[in-house]
Parts: structure tokens; C-alpha cells; sequence
């Protein structure tokens, strides 16, 4: 029970790594917002989780007011905001860096970077008041070691790296710590974009860049995620670890 009266925010938290981030922090004894555009989704974790300690809120988080509303809301039910995951991402399909159309870059950095301005906008306020908090940035192997053909996918990623650390230099006199994780692709609802087609033979190939041999999983980034949020990592603050199987080696 590492996180017993804990509050945490989950972007994306319907889903993926996100569903595995806010199963574990409510078995850890927190009390969990899902913040996502998936309702029935959602939803549908919520009821097999069976805990009153968990609900969803609805936001875009590419749009300043429906973010706004959203930690308003919070506000209106938690004392205090302990955790925030910036979990939230999409991604491109893979092609050539000039073939992205303008329309799809657009999305990959509103998701991907401008919702944690966002978030951080209205929630780090909150958090500064209380004078503690932990954020987890989702970031990717992307940023770390690229691969052709999801350059503006990668480079959003970068972006969450270098911001992850700035935001931990601004941060560390108010007692926020802000961490990345950095998971190799993984069982989530992106894995197909992010391979070009979800098939045997991709997957056998994909799978054969990583040392471990598999792919990762929501209760990988779970755990770790649970980690960065906990008082075990009080003196760990602007890294981005990789969770990758040794992708990055």
C-alpha cells in the first residue's frame, strides 16, 4: 500500500499503459481519476475494478478549457493532488518524414506535448500549494533511439524528455518531483501504428531489437509508474528511464 490516501491523475488512463497505471495505483491504496476522452472504455475498467475509489472524468486534453474544467472539478472532490501521470499519447503511421500530413502532426504534438502544458498549467498550481507532488511523464523509446519513418512521433517524445527535465529544475524548490518513463512499444491500442500493421511477421521482427525478447506491458509501466510516484524514489527527480527490455542498449 504504497500510495494509501494518495490522489492521482491518469490521462489516457482508459487504456494500454494507462489502465495498467491506475489498476495498480488503486491496489496500492490510492484514489484514482481517469482523465480521457474514452468513456465507455473507461467505464468499463471501472466496473471490473469494483472500488469507489476511482472515477472518470471526460476532458480533450488539447483544449485549454475542457483541461480547465476537468482539474476544477478535481478540486471540487480532492483536498489535495498528489500524482499526476501524463500517460496520454497517438502517434503517426509510419512513413517518410515528408509524407506526414500537416493535419496529423498537428495531433501528435497537441497530444503528445501541448496536453501536458495543459495539465501542468492547472494542476502544478495545486500541487505547489501543498508544497509536494510527483509527476510521471509517458514518454517513449522514440526518444532515446529513433526509428525511420516516425520522425515527428520521435521528436514529440524528445520533447517530453527535455521538458520532463526542465520541469524538475523548476519544480524541485516547490517539492515536486518529475520523472519520465521511457517504454519500448508494448500490448496497447497503438502498437499496430506504431509497427505498421500488427501481424506475426511484424511482430517477430520488432521483437527481435529487444534484448528481453518481448514486448512490454501495462503492468511494466505500472510498476515502474508506481515507483517514480512513491516516497521509495524521494530523491529521484528529471530522469527518464527506460523500461525497454534493453532496446536502448
Amino acid at each position: 500500500m504504497k500510495l494509501i490516501d494518495k490522489t492521482a491523475v491518469v490521462t489516457g488512463g482508459a487504456s494500454g499503459f494507462g489502465a495498467g497505471i491506475v489498476t495498480r495505483f488503486l491496489a496500492e491504496g490510492a484514489k484514482v481519476a481517469i482523465v480521457d476522452l474514452n468513456e465507455a472504455g473507461a467505464n468499463a475498467l471501472i466496473d471490473s475494478l469494483g472500488t469507489d475509489r476511482v472515477h472518470f472524468e471526460y476532458a480533450n486534453l488539447t483544449d485549454s478549457g475542457s483541461v480547465s474544467e476537468t482539474f476544477a472539478k478535481l478540486r471540487s472532490r480532492w483536498d489535495s493532488l498528489d500524482i499526476l501521470v501524463n500517460n496520454a499519447g497517438t502517434t503517426h503511421l509510419p512513413m517518410q518524414m515528408e509524407d506526414v500530413t500537416e493535419e496529423d502532426f498537428d495531433k501528435v504534438f497537441a497530444v503528445n506535448a501541448k496536453s501536458v502544458f495543459y495539465t501542468s498549467k492547472y494542476g502544478v498550481p495545486w500541487m505547489k500549494k501543498a508544497g509536494a507532488g510527483a509527476i510521471v511523464n509517458i514518454a517513449s523509446t522514440a526518444a532515446l533511439s529513433p526509428r525511420a519513418n516516425l520522425t515527428w512521433y520521435n521528436a514529440s517524445k524528445g520533447w517530453m524528455v527535455t521538458a520532463t527535465k526542465s520541469m524538475a529544475i523548476e519544480l524541485a524548490p516547490a517539492g515536486i518531483r518529475v520523472n519520465a518513463i521511457c517504454p519500448v512499444a508494448g500490448e496497447t491500442p497503438l502498437l499496430a501504428s506504431f509497427m505498421g500493421g500488427d501481424t506475426p511477421a511484424t511482430r517477430e521482427k520488432f521483437i527481435a531489437s529487444i534484448p528481453l525478447g518481448r514486448l512490454s506491458t501495462p503492468e511494466d509501466i505500472a510498476a515502474t509508474a508506481l515507483y517514480l510516484s512513491s516516497d521509495d524514489a524521494a530523491m529521484i527527480t528529471g530522469v527518464a528511464l527506460e523500461v525497454d527490455g534493453g532496446r536502448c542498449i
